[in-house]
């Protein structure tokens, strides 16, 4: 039972969550299968720690925690791939985005897939945690520096991938703009 004694249960954080959570671990993962595979787990783990959940309102941010560190976790258990550098013509880049322009979820999430495993989870914290340059780096126990760098990096190449149409005239995309040295 949560301190001011409404009690949570796992159906009712399953019901008002699920979406979110799924959203946010497509954008981790990268994949439909591995999405709902950490969704799931998220929820198994939610189910079996729910005591620690002590105010409802804070059960997003709880779940997207556990998300993220089940995400980390089932990494590190993998082959670690070296982050490298991320390699963009900064000429590119529009200097200015139409506020109008939709962004088409699919090739978003490809920009995203690029990005190594390090620049990825500080991009996704920050848009869909909300969590400030110095909460990353408290949670990925990082230098604020390196978390500003790598959230800076991300941006620049999601931007360059995503709005490369308006300076490539729709050209196709050939992914050699993210590098990865190994």
């Amino acid at each position: 039972m949560a301190d001011n004694g409404v009690a949570m249960n796992v159906t009712q954080l399953v019901q008002e969550y699920h979406g979110g959570v799924y959203r946010y671990a497509y954008r981790l993962t990268g994949s439909v299968a591995d999405a709902e595979d950490l969704t799931q787990q998220v929820f198994l783990i939610a189910q079996q720690k729910l005591a620690q959940l002590r105010t409802p309102e804070c059960a997003q941010s709880w779940l997207f925690a556990i998300l993220r560190n089940s995400f980390l976790k089932s990494r590190k258990k993998r082959r670690p791939i070296p982050a490298g550098d991320l390699n963009f013509d900064v000429e590119r880049i529009p200097s200015e985005i139409r506020e109008e322009e939709e962004i088409d979820s699919d090739r978003l999430q490809e920009a995203i897939n690029e990005l190594p495993e390090a620049f990825r989870i500080v991009l996704v914290m920050f848009y869909y945690e909300d969590c400030s340059y110095r909460e990353i780096a408290e949670q990925l126990e990082l230098p604020m520096g390196t978390v500003m760098s790598r959230l800076a990096r991300a941006k620049g190449h999601l931007r360059a991938r995503l709005f490369e149409a308006q300076t490539q005239g729709a050209a196709p995309h050939h992914p050699s703009s993210v590098k990865r040295s190994g």
